[in-house]
């Protein structure tokens, strides 16, 4: 195993996306992460790695082949659009939107979650923390929405079953938003448990009835705070991952559900991403051998979005 026992796998392309002037999504974030973990030397212990991209036959263990298509065709029309003088955007949807550079980032997200998952896997490292965008936990099966085109952490959980002939793979998701996407991906396959709390009603106003018997859902409303959420967790969460005992964790990390973060409403602070990270390393470790993959998803209060992974990041690498 390296000595830096965690990973940390991004690429430059996903700085290259973005979605126009204003969107909270924006290139900034990643530049916000890294910065506060050079800051404050959590840098130095980590094992940075650029990220691969994502072959199409890996997609498309999560994604219909037509979506991977459409996604492809888009990013070619939008360039001869941009040929003949119109906008660098494609819109998706009100909020979801392709520039030149999208397709080769949304390649690079997915293809961090799956270098991380093989070099887990390796013993190479024990954990990674994925610092990339887009994010990934709203895309469906076929379709792109809420800022997110391929299902990084989807991707990442069927390839980990399908490559490494895993047989339990869980998925926790911590955003203020429901996973919807990975419901979709993955209710009713008995090899993935999902966990995730959100604030609902919300968007995409979905996750109050769970898709499948793998799904465990806590919806929450908007002004919840932290310790309200770690009782939760200690309740609900716990007793499920500890009798599905998983080969390996993934995280759909998003720490837009913090109190200083105007997209959602709920009230969490970092020393609560420090606890739940902690949590999580604790049934990694009883089940798992330690093996975790967290994947960047929303934060988008620039400076909370920067305390918060590296609370995140220090948990995972023991700092």
């Amino acid at each position: 195993m390296s000595a830096n026992k965690t990973g940390y796998f991004s690429h430059p392309s996903c700085r290259k996306h973005e979605m126009g002037p204003g969107h909270p999504e924006c290139p900034e974030r990643l530049d916000a992460i890294d910065d506060r973990l050079l800051v404050t030397g959590v840098a130095d212990a980590l094992d940075r790695r650029e990220a691969p991209q994502a072959s199409l036959a890996d997609l498309e263990l999560a994604h219909d082949r037509m979506h991977v298509a459409a996604l492809r065709g888009l990013r070619e029309s939008l360039e001869e659009q941009i040929a003949a003088g119109g906008s660098p955007y494609a819109a998706i949807d009100p909020d979801t939107a392709i520039n030149p550079y999208t397709w080769d980032a949304a390649l690079h997200a997915a293809g961090a979650a799956l270098a991380a998952t093989d070099a887990v896997m390796a013993g190479e490292i024990e954990n990674a923390f994925c610092a990339v965008r887009p994010p990934g936990h709203h895309a469906c099966r076929g379709r792109a929405m809420g800022f997110c085109f391929f299902n990084n952490v989807a991707v990442a959980a069927r390839y980990a079953l399908a490559r490494h002939g895993l047989k339990r793979v869980a998925i926790v998701d911590f955003d203020v938003h429901h996973g919807n996407g990975t419901e979709d991906i993955l209710a009713g396959d008995p090899r993935v448990l999902m966990v995730g709390f959100f604030q609902h009603p919300f968007y995409p106003y979905s996750g109050d009835a769970p898709a499948g018997d793998n799904m465990l859902n806590l919806p929450v409303p908007a002004y919840t705070r932290g310790m309200e959420i770690r009782e939760l967790i200690e309740t609900y969460w716990m007793p499920r991952l500890e009798a599905f005992r998983p080969e390996m964790l993934f995280i759909s990390a998003g720490f837009d559900a913090h109190r200083d973060d105007d997209l959602g409403q709920l009230g969490l602070t970092e020393q609560d991403y420090a606890w739940i990270t902690g949590r999580i390393k604790d049934v990694a470790r009883r089940h798992a051998r330690g093996r975790i993959v967290s994947s960047l998803e929303g934060g988008y209060n620039l400076d909370a979005l920067g305390r918060s992974v590296e609370a995140h990041v220090r948990v995972l690498a023991d700092l």
